[in-house]
């Protein structure tokens, strides 16, 4: 695939992959899975059913019209194993899980309501970040919120928990609570678990002051899926110099160490800049000793508080140098895995000419042994996920694209998801990668990765302009850096 080389059996797998397409791009097939995802009046949702019977869940006997939906979805997910070498036991095994059912039937909607595009738009997005408060008890250099104490229109408990419904009806997978420091809201614990009832992934984004050992096994206790705490640094000096407050990382260490030893999954994050990129091996190996997870290397956006630290920025070479040394990492089996929010991640593992550990699927995942099955469930999934299959909210109920991508989409107070998602024209422009420009605009890569939406508007105030931290828009960035040293110096 890189370089223009072939490997045995992609353009094989390219004709089945332009098969499938064809066939579920068909609108009779649109038809079809209209109806495989809407309500019987006797059994319930089609799809649902569907995949309780073809996982073994359940064996009641439906009406005829759901007994054939059942055989079209159980034929279809046997011939897409098929096609990506996957055993039947295996789909089984992974279709009990809950979320991956979920996102599984948003992608069949978003089939039927849009066709077969890549990338892929989806009914309801995989993911919601969901900034609950502008209150922070740090004063983090780079913080895209520029938080520091809370809004007067912060939504109530009410307020959020109607919200979390409306996204539950809407069909949204994961939820991720951030800020802020969420923890400062008192009832971010009675959120955490009204979320759950409500059967989204759920996840919190802290910086882990405020985090001791109840609070840790209170949030274990609540079924919290997964924590991430920010590490901006090896040691006090460097971490309390970022996050602006001496004393942090000792604080963010404990809270790291409680919610381990609370049996939560946790990860660390860091947001990667000149000052921090040459100390993540250093941050990788002290996350490894607190036995965390995985670590997030978070691409730097200079928005918020962070335009006042754009020349912080790293280099495009740097970044490439950093994807190279994460992909060499995991491929080495060290824990904790490394991942990376740079959607240049998944092109950097498909030009890779070794191709060892699998390729990034989007920027987030690594799928080990597909090979070129990846590469096309990675244009599938297709990158920077913005305003297609992630998007976020504010504290007083602002839609956004992005968190780093402060342009409004809606307001939850005034309208529902589902009609945002669906009818903003922000996030219907974002969707399609022909709007790209420049280089971003012309890669061969784009549909699997189209440069981070958010920095191309930190930079340039425009949605479609080219990335300038990735390698192949070098020449942009010189002129970036040259236009700064000119501007310095006068």
């Amino acid at each position: 695939m890189g370089h223009g080389v072939h490997k045995p059996g992609e353009d094989r797998m390219s004709a089945t992959m332009a098969s499938i397409e064809r066939w579920l791009g068909n609108p009779f097939t649109r038809v079809i899975l209209r109806w495989l995802s809407s309500d019987c009046a006797r059994c319930g949702n089609r799809l649902e059913l569907a995949l309780d019977r073809f996982t073994g869940r359940k064996n009641s006997s439906p009406c005829a019209s759901c007994l054939v939906a059942s055989w079209i979805v159980g034929l279809t997910i046997k011939k897409s194993g098929d096609v990506f070498g996957v055993s039947d036991d295996s789909l089984k095994e992974g279709l009990l899980d809950p979320y991956l059912r979920r996102g599984l039937s948003t992608v069949i909607r978003g089939i039927a309501r849009y066709g077969v595009t890549r990338p892929q738009r989806v009914d309801a997005p995989f993911l919601v970040v969901w900034d609950i408060t502008h209150r922070c008890n740090l004063r983090c250099i780079h913080c895209y919120q520029d938080a520091h104490k809370a809004f007067p229109d912060e939504m109530s408990t009410e307020e959020a928990k109607k919200v979390l419904d409306d996204l539950s009806d809407a069909g949204v997978v994961a939820i991720a609570f951030s800020g802020g420091e969420p923890l400062m809201r008192p009832d971010m614990r009675e959120l955490v678990s009204y979320a759950k009832d409500k059967g989204f992934f759920v996840s919190l984004a802290s910086n882990g002051t405020l985090i001791d050992e109840h609070m840790a096994n209170d949030l274990a206790a609540r079924k919290l899926d997964y924590i991430e705490i920010s590490v901006d640094g090896a040691d006090a000096a460097h971490h309390d110099l970022f996050r602006g407050v001496p004393g942090a990382f000792d604080r963010a260490v404990a809270g790291i160490q409680a919610c381990v030893g609370a049996g939560l999954d946790t990860g660390v994050a860091t947001t990667v800049t000149r000052e921090t990129v040459g100390q993540l091996p250093a941050i990788h190996q002290l996350a490894a000793g607190l036995g965390v997870s995985r670590m997030m290397c978070f691409n730097f956006v200079p928005t918020g508080r962070g335009t006042g630290m754009v020349d912080q920025d790293i280099p495009p070479d740097q970044r490439e140098a950093l994807h190279r040394w994460i992909l060499g990492v995991d491929r080495r089996g060290n824990l904790p895995v490394l991942l990376s929010t740079a959607p240049q991640f998944a092109r950097v593992a498909v030009e890779d000419e070794q191709g060892e550990g699998g390729i990034p699927v989007g920027h987030f995942y690594t799928g080990k042994g597909l090979e070129g099955k990846a590469a096309a469930l990675a244009e599938f999934i297709g990158g920077c996920g913005a305003g297609r299959i992630y998007c976020s909210i504010e504290p007083e109920g602002t839609v956004q694209p992005c968190v780093f991508l402060p342009v409004p989409a809606g307001n939850l107070r005034q309208s529902s998801f589902a009609e945002i998602w669906h009818n903003s024209d922000v996030l219907s422009h974002l969707r399609s990668r022909e709007n790209l420009k420049g280089n971003c605009g012309t890669c061969r890569y784009r549909l699997l990765c189209g440069g981070c939406r958010a920095r191309a508007y930190a930079y340039f105030q425009d949605l479609d302009a080219p990335d300038p931290g990735c390698i192949r828009n070098r020449v942009l960035w010189d002129s970036l850096s040259s236009k700064a040293e000119a501007a310095h110096a006068s």
